[in-house]
C-alpha cells in the first residue's frame, strides 16, 4: 500500500494535535495533516518555531492552533489542562502524533550525564505515555480516532552510543501493542511509524558527516502519518508501520 491516500482530504473534518510540530518530521507531518483537511494543533517548547509552522499552515489555506508547552517539564495536569483547552475550543479530538523527541548526541553510557539520561528517557516516553492519557477520553469518542506514535528503528538506535534515546525505542513499540491490545474493542487505532532516515536536526546530531543523499526528505513519512490517521490506517492497527517511500 502507497503512503498516499486515494481521498485528497482523508482528514477533512478533523482535529489533529502533533507533539513535536515544530521539528523536522513534525513539521512535514503537521503541514500534510492540514493539507488532507485537518485543523491542527501545534505542540512544542519554542514559540517561534511554531510560529513558523503555523504560517506555513496559513499560507496552503489551512487552519492551526499553537500550545506551547515543554515536554521536560510538563506535569500529568498540565495534559489534563490541554486536553480541556482542546475540548473547550474544539470539541473534539481526532489524532495525536507524538514526534517529540530528545537526543543530544551519540554519547557512551558511561560518559552520560544523569540528568540527560532521565531528560530522554522522559521526554521520548514517559511524556509520550502522559500526553496520550490525558487525551484518550477525547479521542475515544471519536468516531475514527488514532493515535501514531514515531518509532526510531530499534535495530539501529539500539546500538553502542545511542543513550536513553535508543533504550526507549523497544519500550515506544511495546507501548503501541500494549495500549492496542487495551482499547481493541473501541474504534480507537494505535499504530507506530517508524521511517528510514531522514534530513532531521536529530539525525545531524548523529550522523554530523553523513552526506545528504544518505537520508530522506521526512516529507514521504508525514503523508505516510496521513494514512495511519485516516481510515486507510486500519490496516496497520497496533503495528509499527516502516513504510517504503
Amino acid at each position: 500500500m502507497s503512503a498516499g491516500t486515494a481521498d485528497a482530504s482523508p482528514l477533512a473534518g478533523r482535529v489533529v494535535l502533533v507533539a513535536g510540530a515544530a521539528g523536522g518530521l513534525g513539521r512535514e507531518v503537521s503541514l500534510a495533516c492540514a493539507r488532507a483537511g485537518a485543523t491542527m494543533v501545534l505542540l512544542g517548547r519554542k514559540v517561534p518555531k511554531l510560529n513558523r509552522v503555523h504560517d506555513a499552515i496559513d499560507a496552503q489555506g489551512g487552519q492551526a492552533l499553537l500550545y506551547p508547552l515543554d515536554l521536560e517539564g510538563a506535569t500529568p495536569d498540565d495534559y489534563a489542562e490541554l486536553a480541556q483547552r482542546i475540548e473547550g475550543e474544539f470539541g473534539r479530538l481526532d489524532g495525536l502524533v507524538h514526534c517529540a523527541a530528545s537526543f543530544p548526541g551519540l554519547t557512551p553510557l558511561e560518559q552520560t550525564d544523569p540528568a540527560m539520561f532521565a531528560r530522554n528517557v522522559h521526554v521520548n516516553l514517559t511524556a509520550r505515555w502522559w500526553l496520550t492519557q490525558a487525551c484518550l477520553p477525547l479521542l475515544r469518542r471519536a468516531a475514527d480516532g488514532a493515535v501514531v506514535f514515531a518509532v526510531d528503528a530499534p535495530a539501529r538506535t539500539g546500538t553502542a552510543y545511542w543513550g536513553g534515546y535508543g533504550i526507549v525505542q523497544p519500550a515506544v513499540e511495546s507501548l503501541v501493542a500494549m495500549l492496542h491490545a487495551e482499547t481493541a474493542a473501541s474504534p480507537l487505532r494505535v499504530s507506530g511509524l517508524c521511517p528510514g532516515p531522514m534530513r532531521t536536526p536529530l539525525r545531524a546530531r548523529a550522523y554530523a558527516e553523513e552526506a545528504a543523499a544518505a537520508a530522506r526528505d521526512p516529507a514521504p513519512y508525514a503523508e505516510a502519518c496521513v494514512t495511519l490517521l485516516s481510515a486507510a490506517g486500519g490496516a496497520w492497527r497496533g503495528q509499527v508501520w516502516s513504510p517504503r517511500v
